[in-house]
């Protein structure tokens, strides 16, 4: 809304002030016509005569009504617009689809955006009863939803771990600067990222092997003895067996850290077609489909769990949360459903159905 004391003078596409209303008054008085009003004021002449218009009230002069443009008229008309104009808010009319979405984030772990993009790709609710992922943000940050800030799994982290440059680097196998450039554009399925989750960090506590699909973004996740680089081959061994010949066109590369249980890891370029790179050190960044996928974990498995404690059925769930869950990089669909597409185009001359390649726990 426009101040009642002006410092500066009208600028072009800028709404009219009460100066130029009030100019538009006694030129109009002194019989100009709109058009040498608007080229005085520099406006175009829809503007003054839409404000002629709005401005213009009945006036009974010598017993004969008559319309006259006044100035205070037409500010009065301008600022009651202003006061209604601007997007409503939608809390209301949207409480449903709010409550639906609260739900899935208690119950099933959803994200806020994942939620919104579920609803628009399904058609559960209509376009109108739905708030952008932005709004609804705004609507937690107000208070206005029936969650908080403290409930959603990564808006109140942050990282406090200083950053350090090692000296002497681990040299395990190949670097992730000679990986071919194509696979950084996720166009072709068969391209992983490979990493451990602990729980507990006394040595004795089992630990889980997870694996990430770059394209369709499929997850596997596994347990494993102890973190140490036999327990890691005797995973991927077993792993090797389920797939069978199609190994090496599923898993087609493997991308690991520095980390010690990835030291054997150059041992399946012996055995299989599959390569195995690794990134540079304290560079968590270059394997970031596998980190979110931790990420995910840990919603359901905190740091500190036991790992051991763990059954089969609870990792088994976590992987196939993982999986079913719509994804905004996808076109909200689900990795499993991609990872079905993608198998059955694999090697169909193997004769080796999809759904005998066990990807699960």
């Amino acid at each position: 809304m426009d101040y009642t004391n002006y410092t500066t003078d009208s600028r072009k596409h800028k709404h009219l002030n009460l100066q130029e209303r009030t100019i538009i008054e006694l030129r109009l008085k002194d019989g100009y016509s709109a058009y040498k009003i608007s080229k005085e004021l520099q406006r175009p002449i829809n503007t003054i005569l839409n404000e002629i218009r709005r401005g213009t009230v009945p006036q009974i002069k010598n017993n004969h009504k008559i319309q006259l443009y006044f100035a205070d008229a037409g500010q009065a008309i301008y600022k009651d617009h202003r006061t209604n104009c601007g997007r409503k808010n939608l809390r209301l009319t949207c409480d449903k689809f709010i409550s639906y979405a609260c739900d899935k984030l208690h119950k099933d772990k959803w994200s806020i955006d994942a939620c919104v993009g579920r609803s628009m790709e399904s058609g559960q609710f209509k376009r109108s009863e739905i708030v952008c992922t932005k709004t609804f943000y705004n609507y937690i940050d107000q208070g206005l939803c029936y969650i908080k800030n403290i409930d959603l799994p990564l808006k109140v982290r942050r990282n406090t771990k200083k950053q350090y440059v090692r000296a002497n680097k681990k040299n395990l196998g190949t670097s992730i600067e000679k990986r071919p450039v194509s696979i950084d554009n996720r166009e072709e399925f068969g391209h992983w990222e490979i990493d451990t989750v602990i729980g507990q960090k006394s040595g004795k506590d089992n630990v889980l092997l997870t694996i990430a699909e770059r394209k369709t973004r499929q997850f596997l996740v596994r347990k494993i003895a102890d973190k140490s680089a036999l327990a890691v081959m005797a995973e991927l061994d077993k792993l090797r067996e389920e797939c069978g010949d199609r190994f090496s066109s599923v898993f087609k590369t493997i991308t690991s850290d520095n980390g010690s249980e990835f030291a054997n890891l150059s041992e399946l370029e012996q055995v299989t077609d599959t390569n195995i790179y690794f990134t540079h050190p304290y560079s968590s960044f270059e394997r970031g489909t596998n980190e979110r996928h931790n990420g995910l974990i840990r919603r359901f498995l905190p740091k500190g769990t036991r790992m051991t404690d763990c059954s089969i059925d609870t990792i088994a769930f976590v992987e196939d949360w993982c999986n079913t869950l719509p994804r905004k990089i996808l076109g909200y669909r689900t990795p499993e459903g991609l990872r079905q597409k993608k198998m059955e185009k694999i090697s169909p001359a193997e004769n080796v159905p999809s759904d005998k390649v066990n990807l699960t726990p």
